[in-house]
């Protein structure tokens, strides 16, 4: 058997993969220990309900995302322009567990609404660092999700934006307007 973090972190990749794969009825507790390959006993020692599946998921996620909004602040090109340009689905952790949490979402799961609206929340604080004027930076998050759901929902990955990302980024820099 290996060691808790690594069948913790099996478990936890198992219920990603049956989320987006099947969906959230399909993930049950039966079915996250098979497809990790971990006992029923050892999902439970690790997991005891779905609710506390849902939970390490959330958290794992905000861990995520807070790590990206550090990116995005750090980024030399500003974090709207890193939003942009990282607006695809590479198939990443963070992607994965983004749509897998949206999976839960839209099944009025609160603990994923309200792990979504923290991260959604981060990146807008990490982008108010740039962009001062609220809409502006409401604007940016939109035209970056709307990039990013176009590409997660076609079912491709890719670790490069789009072609006409760079017209974008100069409807971007019209509404920021001037860098400091």
């Amino acid at each position: 058997m290996p060691p808790a973090p690594a069948a913790r972190a099996k478990l936890l990749d198992a219920f990603v993969t049956i989320l987006l794969e099947q969906g959230e009825r399909a993930a049950t507790l039966e079915s996250v220990a098979a497809a990790a390959n971990v006992s029923k006993g050892g999902l439970l020692y690790h997991f005891p309900s779905k609710d506390a599946l849902v939970e390490a998921l959330a958290e794992h996620l905000e861990t995520l995302a807070a790590d990206d909004a550090e990116l995005m602040r750090a980024a030399p090109e500003g974090p709207a322009t890193y939003y942009i340009r990282t607006s695809v689905f590479a198939d990443t952790p963070l992607d994965r567990a983004i749509v897998a949490l949206t999976r839960l979402s839209q099944t009025a799961n609160p603990r994923a609404q309200q792990a979504l609206r923290r991260i959604h929340q981060g990146w807008f604080e990490a982008l108010s660092d740039e962009v001062t004027d609220p809409a502006a930076a409401r604007a940016v998050m939109l035209i970056g999700d709307g990039l990013y759901y176009g590409a997660a929902m076609s079912g491709e990955t890719s670790t490069t934006p789009p072609e006409d990302v760079d017209e974008l980024l100069k409807v971007v820099r019209k509404l920021i307007g001037p860098s400091d």
